[in-house]
């Protein structure tokens, strides 16, 4: 059985996590899946995310304001789901992402990719798996990697580690990531920000992209 403390950033700080990698010099938003399943209560992926969408939102208006590059991903399965390999088997409700089967992989109405923003169109959590994404960021000199989106536990996770493994320092907004419940939500955050990047708030995120460059 394993072990329970009192005091977990205690615990988790003494036994060396949750060291600052503090901020790079060229950063970039990644928005993780803002998506219309995420959104509609008619949908089975239903998360009532609505207000991370409207941090995410605020965020990419200051990324752009700014001129940070902003880069987006979303799901998308061929028909029967044969490119979505163990993930699809594994998760149900990924077939709403089938090419041409609903809307709700559509971005919502209230934020949503430029004409000229990059769209990777991925089949598993991560945003670097399978995608180029990492080769992409790196040419334009990326070294920092701003994550929001859905869903925290998953697909924000995923890429907040992949994000780590490719040499990109990753921050993470909290505000700005939803999930289904808030416990996931929570247990996330602080596993990213104690292993894997920074956990910067909205509010901090913003001040910084607007003196960045």
């Amino acid at each position: 059985m394993t072990r329970q403390v009192d005091d977990l950033g205690s615990d988790y700080a003494a036994a060396g996590f949750g060291g600052s990698l503090g901020w790079g010099r060229s950063p970039a938003v990644v928005v993780v899946d803002v998506c219309q399943a995420y959104l509609d209560p008619a949908s089975s992926l239903y998360a009532g995310v609505e207000a991370a969408r409207d941090a995410v939102a605020s965020l990419v208006g200051a990324a752009r304001e700014a001129g940070v590059p902003v880069v987006w991903t979303r799901v998308q399965y061929e028909p029967g789901g044969a490119d979505g390999g163990v993930f699809y088997r594994k998760v149900a409700s990924l077939a709403v992402f089938q090419d041409g089967a609903t809307a709700y992989g559509d971005f919502p109405p209230e934020v949503g990719p430029l004409e000229d923003e990059t769209v990777y169109t991925k089949q598993y959590p991560s945003a670097f798996f399978g995608t180029s994404l990492a080769r992409d960021l790196a040419d334009q000199g990326v070294d920092t990697v701003v994550l929001c989106g859905f869903s925290t536990s998953g697909c924000v996770r995923a890429s907040c580690v992949d994000a780590m493994s490719h040499g990109f320092v990753p921050v993470v907004v909290p505000e700005a990531c939803g999930d289904r419940e808030v416990r996931p939500h929570d247990q996330a955050i602080f596993d990213m920000g104690a292993k894997y990047g920074e956990v910067v708030p909205l509010a901090d995120t913003v001040a910084h992209l607007t003196t960045s460059r």
